[in-house]
């Protein structure tokens, strides 16, 4: 990180912003992501009470969305503190279809339409369809359900780049980019 960046970063932890402090490292987000195949091996959408910050259900279970929290703790990223801090601070801005009054901790940053948002609001976004290892897609399952997942680094025999996500199994890698109507594409600032 240069200093200009480094020195924008420190200023805006100073300020309280809940902007990224931190580069993404897309290499190790895959591996980190990667790494949760076999250790995590089922799925449970339960509502659990968790720690604040770095709360998290047990490794064995978890949805799509934990594959992502996880993989982003490697790399000293919290994205429940981040997600609260700002829902607190905007919570107009985000998806009202849990009929919230305020920002729960304990579930916020495990909601598909929520991360999405946050990465949004933080300028993650992309338009395009190039797909790179590291990116973040968001999908509309047929039923309607929101899903998320990582781009692999490993492409199938089509060509098409691997997803790492957990669709009710446990964490897997497999193709299923375009299996599902794509409805976000996110690249957060790299190393």
């Amino acid at each position: 990180m240069n200093f200009f960046r480094a020195t924008a970063a420190m200023l805006l932890l100073a300020l309280g912003s809940t902007a990224w402090a931190h580069d993404v490292s897309p290499q190790k987000l895959v591996r980190d992501a990667r790494s949760q195949i076999g250790q995590t091996v089922s799925y449970d959408p339960a509502y659990r009470t968790l720690a604040y910050p770095m709360g998290d259900v047990p490794l064995s279970t978890g949805v799509c969305t934990d594959v992502i929290v996880r993989a982003l703790r490697h790399q000293g990223l919290d994205l429940q503190q981040q997600m609260h801090e700002d829902m607190k601070a905007h919570f107009s801005a985000y998806p009202k279809q849990w009929g919230l009054k305020r920002p729960d901790r304990n579930i916020d940053h495990r909601r598909v339409p929520n991360i999405a948002t946050y990465f949004t609001r933080q300028g993650y976004r992309l338009s395009d369809g190039s797909y790179q290892s590291g990116d973040i897609v968001t999908w509309a399952l047929a039923d309607g359900r929101p899903h998320i997942g990582i781009v692999s680094d490993r492409k199938s025999r089509k060509g098409h780049p691997l997803i790492i996500h957990n669709i009710g199994s446990g964490t897997r890698e497999e193709d299923v980019l375009y299996q599902y109507r794509i409805t976000g594409h996110f690249r957060l600032p790299a190393k």
